[in-house]
């Protein structure tokens, strides 16, 4: 067995999951009673593929937008560094269901988005590298599979 790691992500055997998949990472309880959940929403197989940067850059920015119109207490949504998949965190919230439904609803809306938002060099720092379609790819092929979210081993 590996050295046990600060990192949760670390800790696990990337070899034996299955993406896509949605999971709960942890739960974190601040000193007044307030508890922040972290999700990894794995798109791509690790080690086996990974999101174009271009097409990554824009669904970063589609899902940021998105979510917040389907989930209350979102505290961040952002790409891992492998481009496989986005973390997840959301504030006092612990229905995993309420997650699913709002994760389903954000990949919607990138699909049927007709730009993506805040593409410009004001609001972005690297407005030049983004991909609408790859982005709408990346969404379809989650939402193919959402019925397999729950399955990470």
């Amino acid at each position: 067995m590996a050295e046990q790691m600060n990192v949760e992500s670390f800790n696990l055997d990337h070899t034996k999951v299955k993406a896509p998949y949605v999971r709960l990472v942890s739960v974190t309880e601040g000193g007044n009673g307030d508890t922040i959940r972290k999700y990894d929403i794995r798109f791509k197989q690790p080690n086996q593929d990974h999101m174009a940067m271009d097409a990554l850059h824009s669904i970063e920015h589609l899902m940021a937008e998105n979510i917040r119109n389907h989930l209350d207490n979102v505290i961040d949504i952002g790409p891992m560094g492998c481009q496989t998949g986005f973390y997840l965190s959301v504030l006092n919230n612990d229905d995993e269901k309420a997650i699913m439904a709002a994760l389903e609803k954000t990949f919607e809306d990138v699909l049927e988005a007709d730009e993506v938002p805040a593409c410009n060099e004001v609001q972005c720092g690297w407005a030049a590298n983004h991909s609408l379609e790859g982005a709408q790819e990346l969404a379809r092929e989650m939402l193919n599979q959402k019925d397999e979210w729950h399955i990470v081993f």
